[in-house]
């Protein structure tokens, strides 16, 4: 971390904020059983189960914070108020959508966390629901009509995956790490065969099942709304667990074309799925109160700028940061999650911080598991949680990369 990034860090400590509960849907591979699925109900879903599983009052909540990348549905503006309404938050309670690319899920938790720490709110509702799938083929320059010759559409999802500042797209960010730390396509195809082994692993042990509400057909009503929902093909049966891990032998791996002209396939990079998550926030003396004791106490937070060529290199600035921040060393942290965007920056982040592997990501990551924009914090952040928890375990940090140049870290301590 350089001075600069040191002076220009953004850095939050919260005395007295908890992580109550949480939960997702499975993350389901792009365009399969999920794909005709609005994101706004998807939320619905994980905010209604939330509510469901922890005993918490959907009517405590004082606000819903949620946050969603693509413009997935006709009615998106409006994601984060349908999302408490058909939840049963109160109608009363203001709700409202955060953007921050692949480090909105920490975004949504962090706000959540300043809210209460301000005791502006003792309990808050946060979200990340993200389509893949539903990300328009869409044109913005027709608003006044079509010219002769000059129509253009174009598929917003992998647009979206370019960076114009630099001319380059995220994957290529990937291959520009890879270069400055020579990293090989071998020692990415590893790091991505452990990937997909441990989050195997964890399906197996239950692990995984524990944060996971099956999605299946149904209505959602709420007094003086109209009645919506999901609803599955009538050929998919519901979604139950995580469909992108699969067994990936090395010798598969090794096969696959580079995508970006290096160390980087499809097989070595996230996955992209469709899916949802949801947490819940509160205040010390709300969670005193609650059924069931806190999963974790949210610590503070760090959101630094980095250059964007090696956005990957993100979480490294983050963590340092937040270290700095709070007085501890990497080695006083006993779990350490890094979204997998790219097997080469996950990598390049190992080697700068100098990081102890077998602290990190021990239940898959996102190559196996996948990166739905908005809810991949959420998700890093519940399952971070949940294995201090397992593991008896006192320090974590989750963090991300973020695509045009910014890192975010989260640091939580076993309640």
């Amino acid at each position: 971390m350089t001075a600069t990034q040191a002076s220009k860090a953004l850095l939050a400590r919260w005395p007295d904020a908890w992580l109550l509960a949480g939960v997702r849907t499975p993350f389901v591979d792009y365009t399969q059983s999920l794909s005709a699925v609005s994101p706004i109900d998807l939320g619905i879903k994980v905010a209604r189960e939330v509510f469901a599983r922890s005993g918490v009052p959907a009517t405590d909540v004082g606000t819903v914070i949620a946050g969603s990348m693509a413009q997935a549905s006709f009615d998106a503006y409006l994601l984060p108020r349908h999302v408490g309404l058909y939840s049963g938050v109160g109608t009363e309670v203001p709700a409202h959508l955060v953007q921050r690319i692949c480090g909105t899920g920490f975004e949504v938790i962090a706000q959540a966390a300043d809210t209460v720490s301000l005791q502006r709110a003792t309990l808050a509702l946060c979200v990340g629901a993200e389509s893949m799938s539903r990300n328009p083929v869409a044109a913005y320059t027709h608003r006044t009509g079509f010219r002769l010759g000059q129509v253009e559409f174009k598929d917003f999802l992998w647009e979206a995956l370019s960076d114009t500042a630099v001319d380059l797209g995220m994957g290529e960010t990937a291959e520009n790490l890879a270069r400055r730390h020579n990293i090989t396509r071998a020692e990415v195809d590893a790091y991505a065969v452990r990937s997909f082994e441990r989050a195997l692993a964890a399906q197996a042990n239950g692990f995984l099942a524990g944060e996971i509400c099956p999605v299946g057909t149904e209505v959602f009503s709420a007094e003086g709304l109209k009645p919506r929902g999901i609803r599955l093909s009538s050929k998919a049966p519901p979604a139950t667990v995580d469909t992108h891990p699969r067994p990936t032998p090395i010798d598969v791996l090794e096969k696959l074309k580079p995508a970006f002209g290096g160390v980087q396939t499809a097989g070595n990079s996230s996955g992209v799925v469709d899916g949802a998550g949801a947490v819940l926030v509160s205040s010390g003396d709300y969670a005193k109160k609650a059924r069931n004791a806190p999963l974790a106490r949210l610590v503070a937070c760090a959101t630094v700028g980095v250059a964007p060529d090696v956005m990957g290199i993100g979480p490294v600035a983050a963590i340092q940061a937040l270290l700095s921040a709070t007085g501890l060393r990497l080695a006083d942290i006993d779990r350490i999650e890094i979204n997998e965007a790219f097997g080469a920056q996950v990598l390049a982040c190992v080697r700068e911080l100098g990081l102890d592997e077998s602290k990190l990501n021990v239940n898959g990551g996102a190559i196996a598991i996948g990166h739905p924009l908005a809810v991949t914090g959420v998700r890093l952040t519940l399952t971070l949680a949940r294995e201090l928890r397992r593991a008896g375990l006192r320090h974590g940090i989750a963090s991300a990369c973020i695509g045009g140049g910014q890192g975010m870290a989260v640091l939580i301590e076993n309640a």
